[in-house]
């Protein structure tokens, strides 16, 4: 596996957290309680998975928000962290502050991501589509999600003292997972997401555990906290946008429904990465010399809903890494071919 896979696949809160904070929560506006346009024809009952998602992204663009999330695995594992949301009509900031595991506070503002790390006085500088992360929930109506996704409301529900519905979002094919939703029923605003695999069964789940709307957040201070303290050391990695086709690398076939986001490359570590999206799921392919010292191990791992998937292809070591089954890894790297 590469360096930068690994991370990725273990940082399993913050993944979750660029799936809820900015692909469903997305481009927040401004504050205040405000009625949210209910989307379905007059006289339908039941919402399509586009007006489902439109109407939870929809209530994210309205609120500022400071909440505890609570991210737990099949395996077992927990991991925590505090959550504070500003926006003013245009610009975003957003503070979470880690309340398991090592000590971090990561701050987003709009693009730009800063990660403090206190015990060795560091912050990292990155932007976040070099990070991998889903950089914001494709629009509905112009993507391809309900191709190959469908929505029914399940049931109600009470989630962090919010009245909710339970949405139930089912892929129509094999590569990709499907996924349980607490949409707040004033709002249409998300406040828990259940990961399911093919059989249904809850793979990772993500929730407020306590969640405060229209939070007096000031993006100013936000802003301020942003600021690198003295002594601090910054490390911004050497992450440069580029294509496959100029790298050399090429799909054989498309994977249904996923779509080419951006490529990265980054000449210190040797490593190209390729990221994709359906819209609700991203899958990232890394691409680096083969090294039989580190690469030694061949096959699938699995972290809650993440899985990754590690070949060799000539000279070459690919690692797939993203929240789909195995199959669709598969899939990606065994397409992936050498163009020169």
């Amino acid at each position: 596996m590469t360096r930068t896979a690994p991370a990725l696949a273990r940082s399993r809160l913050h993944g979750l957290l660029a799936f809820w904070a900015v692909a469903v929560f997305g481009l927040a506006a401004e504050a205040g309680p405000r009625s949210v346009p209910d989307p379905r024809p007059e006289g339908r009952g039941e919402r399509t998975v586009s007006e489902w998602l439109t109407r939870m992204h929809e209530a994210s663009r309205q609120r500022n928000y400071i909440g505890t999330f609570v991210v737990m695995s099949n395996a077992g594992q927990m991991s925590s962290a505090r959550i504070w949301h500003a926006c003013d009509g245009q610009r975003q900031v957003e503070r979470i502050e880690s309340l398991s595991g090592a000590r971090r506070s990561t701050f987003r503002r709009d693009d730009e991501v800063l990660t403090f790390l206190p015990e060795s006085k560091t912050v990292r500088s990155e932007r976040r589509e070099a990070l991998g992360l889903f950089p914001e929930l494709l629009k509905p109506n112009d993507s391809v999600i309900p191709e190959f996704y469908s929505a029914h409301r399940v049931g109600a529900d009470r989630v962090a003292g919010f009245d909710a519905d339970i949405v139930q979002v089912l892929p129509k094919d094999g590569l990709r997972f499907g996924y349980r939703i607490w949409s707040e029923k004033k709002s249409g605003l998300m406040v828990k997401l259940q990961t399911l695999d093919d059989a249904g069964r809850v793979l990772e789940q993500a929730a407020f555990s306590e969640l405060q709307l229209d939070a007096p957040v000031r993006m100013d201070r936000l802003s301020q906290m942003m600021a690198v303290p003295d002594g601090w050391r910054v490390e911004k990695p050497d992450a440069v946008r580029t294509t496959a086709a100029a790298e050399g690398w090429a799909l054989k076939a498309p994977v249904a429904g996923f779509k080419s986001m951006s490529t990265y490359k980054r000449p210190a570590e040797g490593v190209l990465q390729w990221i994709f999206s359906d819209g609700l799921a991203s899958v990232s392919l890394f691409v680096e010399q083969y090294d039989p010292k580190h690469h030694q191990h061949e096959g699938v791992f699995a972290s809650g809903a993440t899985h990754t998937f590690t070949r060799r292809v000539q000279d070459w070591w690919v690692t797939a890494v993203g929240e789909v089954p195995p199959q669709t890894l598969k899939a990606f790297a065994q397409s992936l071919e050498r163009r020169r």
